[in-house]
């Protein structure tokens, strides 16, 4: 029986990536349909747009940590667009190639802009809402409150996070999903490595009592992931 006691130390496939731009496209695609299914979007959406309506402002600027190829920015602009909201979304990512796919992806969305940045470099910017998506558990225990506190800080209204819930049943299932709905390999196997490196729930605690300042909601989601917002104490 497997341990997951712990969160896994093991690396995932992706985080050195040495294939073509066309083959990570493909691996992306995977990632993207997962979400979609599964239903990962819109845990993320509806909370953006329940904080957008609870904070009256003429225009919202958005930053996605680990934004990949943009589905999830190209998502929200959608849906403000519907609901004539102004946005300014930025999506940071560290793999160059994922960003020039999002770039090709987003050629429609004037409102989105890419930047190959790490986090902490971005001394000077100010935004209304840092979301992060299946990005966290890619990071130690270790290091997880230091990104947490850097979002809070750059955050005025506050952080939504999404990410995996760490249990054996949902390791098996998924196991099954991919047969069917995943193509390659390197996703079936980072997927089944995410969600050894997922979070309880007392762990996600845990994290946000050591970042000052902030109130902490987690909610379980179905399929398998919590949604953690951090907002600023007032």
């Amino acid at each position: 029986m497997m341990d997951l006691s712990v969160r896994s130390n093991q690396e995932e496939q992706l985080d050195d990536f040495q294939g073509s731009q066309k083959e990570l496209e493909v691996m992306l695609e995977d990632i993207n349909r997962v979400n979609r299914l599964l239903g990962g979007i819109h845990i993320t959406s509806n909370a953006v747009f329940r904080m957008l309506r609870e904070h009256k402002k003429e225009s919202y600027t958005i930053l996605d940590v680990g934004c990949s190829d943009g589905e999830m920015l190209r998502k929200l602009a959608l849906k403000a667009r519907k609901s004539n909201i102004t946005v300014n979304l930025i999506g940071l990512d560290l793999n160059s190639d994922a960003l020039e796919i999002a770039r090709k992806k987003s050629v429609d969305f004037p409102e989105i802009s890419y930047l190959n940045r790490d986090v902490f470099t971005l001394n000077s910017i100010e935004v209304d809402i840092v979301i992060t998506t299946l990005t966290l558990h890619h990071f130690s225990n270790a290091n997880i409150p230091i990104f947490l506190e850097r979002f809070a800080n750059m955050a005025h209204i506050g952080v939504i996070i999404n990410d995996l819930h760490r249990s054996r049943l949902a390791y098996y299932l998924f196991k099954a999903f991919s047969v069917i709905f995943i193509k390659t390999e390197t996703a079936k196997h980072d997927g089944l490595i995410s969600i050894l490196r997922g979070f309880k729930k007392k762990e996600l605690q845990t994290f946000s009592d050591q970042v000052p300042n902030v109130q902490s909601q987690i909610s379980w989601k179905w399929a398998f992931r919590y949604r953690w917002i951090l907002k600023k104490c007032a």
